[in-house]
């Protein structure tokens, strides 16, 4: 009798491609879209998690763009003022609204209302990127001279990468009642005042992030018209939940409808690929062994996991006496000496609010 599972290959099969191996060898990716090539123009963007990627690429040669680095300072202030941990100084974008806003604000002149926010020490912060400048500004004109200076370097990293990765973290936002703005963190976080006139609290669902998306990947091509994408979804869980519920199901629900939206693009559309690092770092398979104690925090091991899986199916001319080489083939790869910066995670203000830190 005819089976229409007999000939399927092992990649198909759970007991084969997954319980079968060690751990450290299983690789989820099939029939990656498309190579990275060592002078393609590779930008980065998106939640804490996105950062591991972009040190990594730099670290082992890709051509990865910086286009706010910070050259003429000195390394340790560099780190404090926060250059260098994306493509651009645009802080973590943790929402497809901030995604697409960003890019509104960079080819279709959209202002927020509320552009910048004070601070209790009196210095005033860019309301979508309030914990980019540890020092703040003096005044809301400096703010505006800042974000406009920023957003040229955007405009200018959108038109010219050849890969554009962004990792997708969150799906709990707050929004501006007046126009809409997302902001990365809540107001009175890092800056600003919540006021429940003017701000409010919204979980996005699939279709909102679809959206939002959709719209991000036309206007993308429209002025990069070459530009490969590819997805990720964090596995970094919520710190916290504004919704009244257990943060384990807050984070359920948002991981889920982040990764059926990466899903849905991936379907849709050949120049995008989805790339899964978070079930490598998720999957059951590993016994958790990939987070730290906190059961959030992802550590080495792991993200060496993912950059190897990443390196062995998207690396263009790499064999085992180069870095990338290395990694991909399991062996110590050699970082730079910067490698060890924390991650910058706004997020982290929320909880240390709540301590009263």
């Amino acid at each position: 009798m005819n089976n229409p599972y007999r000939h399927l290959p092992d990649h198909q099969f759970w007991r084969r491609s997954v319980s079968a191996l060690e751990p450290f060898r299983l690789d989820p990716v099939v029939r990656p879209r498309f190579r990275i090539a060592r002078d393609d123009r590779v930008a980065t963007a998106g939640s804490c998690f996105a950062q591991h990627i972009s040190r990594r690429l730099a670290g082992i040669g890709f051509n990865y763009q910086v286009v706010e680095a910070g050259e003429a300072l000195p390394e340790a202030e560099r780190i404090r003022r926060n250059f260098g941990v994306f493509s651009a100084r645009y802080g973590n974008i943790y929402t497809s609204r901030q995604l697409l806003q960003l890019f509104q604000s960079c080819f279709e002149d959209r202002m927020p209302v509320e552009a910048a926010w004070l601070r209790e020490d009196g210095r005033h912060v860019d309301a979508l990127r309030p914990a980019i400048e540890p020092d703040g500004h003096g005044s809301v004109e400096e703010v505006l001279q800042a974000r406009t200076e920023h957003l040229g370097k955007v405009r200018a990293l959108l038109e010219s990468c050849d890969v554009f990765v962004f990792t997708l973290g969150l799906t709990e936002a707050w929004l501006s009642r007046r126009d809409g703005t997302a902001y990365p963190l809540a107001p009175g976080v890092s800056g600003g005042s919540h006021d429940p006139a003017l701000h409010m609290f919204h979980n996005l669902d699939v279709n909102e992030v679809v959206a939002d998306m959709e719209a991000f990947l036309a206007g993308l091509r429209r002025v990069n018209p070459g530009v490969r994408v590819m997805l990720t979804v964090s596995p970094v869980p919520l710190i916290a939940t504004f919704e009244d519920r257990h943060a384990l199901v807050a984070t359920t629900y948002s991981k889920s409808v982040l990764r059926v939206a990466a899903d849905m693009l991936y379907r849709a559309h050949e120049f995008v690929d989805y790339f899964p690092s978070y079930e490598i770092i998720t999957g059951n398979y590993s016994d958790s062994a990939y987070y730290d104690n906190d059961y959030r925090s992802v550590n080495q091991v792991g993200v060496d996991h993912v950059m190897r899986c990443f390196l062995r199916h998207y690396a263009e001319g790499q064999d085992d006496s180069t870095p990338a080489g290395a990694l991909a083939a399991g062996q110590a790869a050699v970082m730079p000496a910067s490698e060890p910066r924390d991650l910058v995670c706004d997020e982290e203000a929320i909880e240390q609010v709540r301590d009263g830190g």
